[in-house]
């Protein structure tokens, strides 16, 4: 597996053994001393290293996110806290997020024909979706560096986690959407939250582009996964799941499917794969092979993965059911490919109706999700259909955001009321007929 530079040596610029790398060059720079998305050098994406990485004993308390403090940037100069029975760290900004479940479902399973089959609910986080997670670590750090407006630009479900944990620290809240493009369930959560809202005539892709500039002008601090810290809680879903899984199963999972929109989760599942393989916490051989699945109306990482691209070509027009992943360009893009390519893993595009039937049989096994959710495990069936994926492999399929952050699509994509007559025997009639 390409370890991207994960270095033994400490760089001088390390603070308390934490520092910032870029995957492209290399360069280095210290965590805090300045604001920075990218590489000063050549605007490369930027990842947090750490002089230790820990192991699997080094893990405390109940799961959540700060379980895994150790693997995140302030173990080394914050006290724990085990007050909140959930190894939060101090000073941290939660609500609490994590500790999602690790659904069976096995109806399902008998029905994509694979070994195992589980579904890692991240809809079950505070807020609705696996955005928490970034979020409270994100926002912690926007305290570390002293900043008074944090903004992002969302699809919904990062307006509605930053409006959230935004709120929690006392933060001015603004964020950017594309208008008319963003679920209602979502728009509610970041207005009642309190974030300033602004409808951007343009697609997701143009939000963020004014998002960086007002971020390069300092006017605001920037919240979305371009932010390398926010990927350091998102990686925290890996750690879970692979804990869940061996308890379960004795082992880790053969592979993960999970949506792509800008690709963070899978940049940042595959960063928690390398270091735990760097700190000898797990095999090489055992990493899962990462798995993406796109809307076919947005599917810019399918492209350059089937076409062996090391660029992702930006889709300026895209349109798809699945408004969180409905994104052209996929900012974690030099952080994902590799990871599904090092990992053995691939990618994969679904169309809307084929994610509205993934959705239904996952509200038949009880799993509410959105549509982008069950994109994976329609790509997950479309995989099996093409003989990409074995049947007597175990996988884990990523749900992203709950069945409520879109109640128009998930009532559409339900079953109809059937009106009836005031009267029991009536009732039993209608039943009857």
């Amino acid at each position: 597996m390409a370890d991207l530079q994960l270095r033994d040596d400490v760089p001088a610029v390390a603070d308390d053994g934490v520092w910032l790398a870029c995957v492209e060059c290399g360069e280095t720079f210290a965590p805090f001393e300045a604001i920075r998305y990218t590489c000063d050098d050549c605007d490369g994406l930027l990842e947090v290293r750490y002089a230790d990485l820990p192991t699997w004993d080094d893990f405390e308390g109940e799961r959540s996110v700060w379980r895994y403090s150790d693997a995140l940037p302030f173990e080394a100069s914050e006290a724990r806290s085990a007050s909140n029975g959930g190894g939060e760290a101090a000073g941290s900004v939660t609500l609490p997020e994590g500790g999602t479940p690790l659904h069976r479902v096995p109806r399902l399973e008998d029905d994509v024909g694979v070994d195992a089959l589980r579904i890692k609910h991240e809809g079950m986080n505070p807020t609705g979706s696996f955005k928490d997670r970034g979020m409270t670590v994100g926002v912690r750090v926007a305290q570390e560096v002293g900043v008074d407006r944090l903004a992002c630009a969302s699809t919904g479900n990062t307006s509605a986690a930053l409006a959230a944990y935004g709120a929690r620290a006392g933060l001015e809240t603004l964020v950017l959407l594309p208008a008319g493009k963003v679920a209602a369930g979502k728009v509610a959560q970041a207005a009642l939250h309190g974030a300033r809202i602004l409808e951007v005539d343009g697609n997701f892709d143009r939000c963020l582009d004014i998002v960086q500039e007002l971020a390069g002008r300092g006017e605001a601090y920037l919240l979305n996964s371009l932010n390398p810290f926010r990927l350091e809680g998102q990686k925290t879903i890996g750690l879970e799941m692979l804990e869940q899984f061996r308890d379960d199963y004795g082992e880790v999972p053969d592979r993960i499917v999970l949506p792509v929109g800008n690709a963070g989760n899978t940049a940042a599942l595959y960063k928690c794969f390398r270091e735990l393989v760097k700190a000898g916490a797990l095999d090489e051989d055992e990493v899962p092979k990462l798995t993406g699945v796109q809307a076919e109306g947005a599917a810019p990482m399918v492209e350059a993965v089937e076409e062996g691209n090391d660029e992702v070509r930006r889709w300026e027009d895209v349109e798809t059911i699945a408004t969180a992943i409905r994104i052209g360009n996929p900012v974690n893009a030099p952080k994902a490919l590799p990871g599904i390519r090092e990992t053995g893993g691939t990618a994969v595009a679904v169309s809307d109706e084929a994610i509205t039937e993934a959705q239904r049989d996952l509200a038949g096994e009880g799993v509410g999700v959105e549509p982008a959710s069950a994109a994976s495990v329609a790509g997950l069936r479309k995989l099996r259909e093409r003989g990409a994926v074995d049947d007597d492999e175990q996988v884990v399929c990523l749900t992203t955001g709950h069945l409520l952050k879109d109640p128009d699509a998930a009532a559409a994509a339900g079953s109809d009321p059937e009106p009836v007559p005031d009267d029991t025997d009536a009732v039993l009639d209608h039943l009857e007929g």
